[in-house]
């Protein structure tokens, strides 16, 4: 099993706080012979609807040497992500989640906004300090 990222406890604690039940801590995504690991499942009820909404989320920090090198990786398991899901637990949505600072300094970026639209990126901007969601973002 991988290990955890820096913020995902923080992520975590925020979901919580947003009315979220963590259903898995770590979620294993298999599709035929391959195995992936995300973060966490979480799950809520909208009780205007009484029906469930359940979400995958990847939690990453961007705190490597090059934050472009950390976009290709985070992208790309997100996208491999989304598609063995889409074929194995279809109603789920899978969330990419990112501290707030990492937000407001790189994701803005006009060449960033662009891939996060084209590939339709879920985004949680959390506020990893006060470990509160800020925005969800559906491209």
């Amino acid at each position: 099993m991988p290990a955890k990222d820096l913020y995902h406890d923080r992520v975590r604690s925020a979901l919580i706080k947003d009315g979220w039940r963590i259903t898995r801590d770590t979620y294993q995504i298999k599709f035929k012979e391959i195995k992936l690991y995300a973060d966490l499942a979480a799950e809520t009820m909208f009780a205007a609807e009484r029906d469930r909404k359940q979400i995958i989320v990847e939690v990453k920090s961007f705190l490597g040497a090059s934050r472009v090198r950390d976009f290709e990786a985070a992208i790309g398991q997100y996208i491999l992500y989304r598609l063995y899901l889409s074929q194995i637990f279809p109603e789920a949505t899978v969330y990419l989640a990112i501290n707030s600072d990492i937000y407001r300094s790189f994701f803005l970026k006009e060449a960033i906004e662009f891939v996060i639209k084209e590939l339709n990126i879920q985004l949680i901007i959390v506020d990893i300090d006060r470990e509160v969601i800020v925005r969800w973002i559906n491209s």
